[in-house]
């Protein structure tokens, strides 16, 4: 039997679990205040006057303001000078002022009114009558056909080389809150593979790991969580029917959680009883895949160099280099942060230079059609001095956990 793998109960390890964000340090004002000083630095080369912030994690980031976005414009002009102006609904004006972080002039419209006039009327009080607007490249098309068409004499670009500029490095208070996320779903990580019986249930699997993450602090519970046993393995994002779990079978979980907005993200692939040889054959190379993915992914090496050090090693095994299955058939890893997917990603031919504070998953999964898939899945950061692991990688398909 795989060792950390069944023999427990979803009461017992409930019960141990103990609330791990007591001591979370959440982002402080003067961080905000430092990243809308980049914001402006990154604007001037663009020769952009101003950057919309359109609700979600790009006005979270640079503003501490939680609001999920919707029809309705609610958001924020950042200026040279490095002063905010808000634009929400009025009937949310008390609502917006408990959620507001960074003090900014708040500009609001009524429900029948266009809110993309009021966007133009805030340039115009602020003597900007002509030049480039950065529009947050995550506000949905219409806003942003509605946007450019009521304000014509402005240059519109996408705000993507600003925002993710920013974004893509990460502080030491940013890193620690994802720590501590990322140490928290390894705790549910392994609490859940104990609980494991033959036909226990994947939902049965996944309402257990949601309560773990409330148990340890999460009161939103998981952010998502993928169960699959089996065939179900070879398929990265799931299957409309998860089949229970029987002895020997492959369990591949992917879980994770947010704390003070920053999301974990970790998979753990074992067998629930004796693995087979071909079990063991791809579990060690996907092992040594993900380690060759890390040991590629030094300061000023790209993104896409990552992904090519991957695929050499799954080629040299005699399977695809290319995106075919057998085989990766996807990209090895992606930037995480508020969003669970941002930039950078490690993806063929990105030209983007790895750089101290990125933020990226090493996930190189291999997919064997009609039989199984292998994936782990650790994040690393980037240092001075290179890559260093969030979470410790799998040891080894006998002793996933390291127990």
């Amino acid at each position: 039997m795989t060792i950390g793998v069944g023999g427990s109960t979803a009461s017992i390890e409930l019960d141990k679990i103990q609330n791990m964000t007591t001591n979370v340090q959440p982002i402080a004002i003067a961080e905000y205040q430092l990243r809308l000083k980049k914001a402006v630095l990154l604007m001037k080369e663009q020769n952009c006057k101003v950057l919309y912030l359109h609700a979600g994690t790009n006005l979270y980031y640079y503003t501490g303001t939680k609001w999920n976005p919707s029809e309705r414009m609610v958001g924020a002009l950042l200026f040279e000078d490095e002063s905010i102006e808000y634009i929400v609904p009025k009937f949310e004006e008390g609502t917006f002022k408990t959620f507001m972080q960074v003090e900014g002039h708040l500009n609001f419209w009524e429900e029948h009114e266009t809110p993309c006039l009021l966007f133009g009327a805030i340039l115009q009080k602020k003597n900007i009558s002509t030049g480039t607007i950065a529009l947050d490249e995550s506000a949905s098309y219409f806003q942003v056909d509605s946007i450019i068409k009521a304000n014509p004499d402005y240059t519109f670009i996408n705000a993507q080389p600003i925002t993710a500029g920013c974004r893509m490095h990460k502080s030491a208070a940013e890193i620690a809150i994802i720590q501590q996320a990322k140490e928290i779903t390894m705790v549910v990580q392994k609490a859940a593979a104990r609980i494991l019986y033959p036909g226990i249930e994947a939902a049965t699997v996944v309402d257990f790991v949601n309560k773990a993450h409330i148990k340890a602090g999460i009161t939103s519970g998981s952010y998502f969580c993928i169960v699959l046993f089996g065939e179900d393995s070879q398929y990265p994002h799931g299957v409309t029917a998860p089949q229970n779990l029987k002895d020997n079978d492959i369990v591949l979980i992917d879980t994770g959680c947010r704390l003070e907005g920053y999301l974990s993200d970790i998979t753990r692939t074992y067998v629930y009883g004796t693995p087979t040889e071909a079990h063991i054959k791809i579990w060690n190379l996907e092992k040594a895949t993900q380690k060759a993915a890390f040991d590629a992914a030094q300061i000023g090496a790209t993104c896409g160099a990552v992904d090519d050090a991957a695929r050499k090693v799954l080629a040299e095994a005699g399977l695809s280099g290319d995106y075919q299955i057998p085989g990766l058939p996807h990209r090895v890893g992606h930037g995480t942060g508020l969003d669970i997917h941002e930039y950078p990603y490690l993806v063929r031919g990105n030209q983007t230079l790895l750089q101290e504070g990125m933020v990226v998953s090493n996930e190189p999964m291999i997919c064997i059609p009609g039989q199984f898939g292998i994936r782990h899945e650790d994040h690393f950061y980037m240092t001075a001095s290179g890559p260093k692991w969030f979470t410790t990688p799998m040891e080894s398909i006998d002793n996933p956990f390291g127990v």
